[in-house]
């Protein structure tokens, strides 16, 4: 049996590194654990700290494939960020010029919660826990 206790982390492969690195550490706020230059494979990898126990691996690779579907398609939908004060979250997103959906209600939790998307068009989620 499998003792899981949390995700250690979330890999995203990126097609501007400089815009996603800009977009996720300084749009976002998450800090910088390290970052790495790969010359074998001329590709940087970025890890994120999200929490004491979560991180972002984000990757750049030299012409990778685009998404071939949005949430949708099989395999990840979204990625999911837990936030405490989401019309806070929003306002930044927005004076940022990053377009959001319009907020909902989980009608399972009655939690509020909203989409928007990096700049490779990843769907992310804020999703608020009062």
């Amino acid at each position: 049996m499998f003792n899981i206790s949390h995700i250690h982390h979330v890999a995203i492969i990126c097609s501007d590194y400089k815009i996603s690195k800009f977009f996720y550490s300084e749009l976002l706020g998450f800090d910088i654990i390290r970052e790495t230059y790969r010359e074998e494979r001329q590709s940087f990898k970025l890890d994120l700290k999200i929490n004491e126990n979560e991180q972002i691996e984000l990757f750049s690779f030299p012409h990778p494939p685009i998404r071939p579907s949005h949430p949708e398609a099989q395999g990840l939908r979204h990625l999911a960020f837990a936030v405490s004060d989401l019309d806070a979250c929003v306002k930044h997103l927005k004076e940022n010029k990053i377009e959001v959906e319009d907020i909902r209600t989980d009608h399972l939790t009655g939690q509020r919660f909203t989409f928007f998307a990096d700049p490779d068009n990843l769907p992310l989620e804020l999703y608020e826990i009062t």
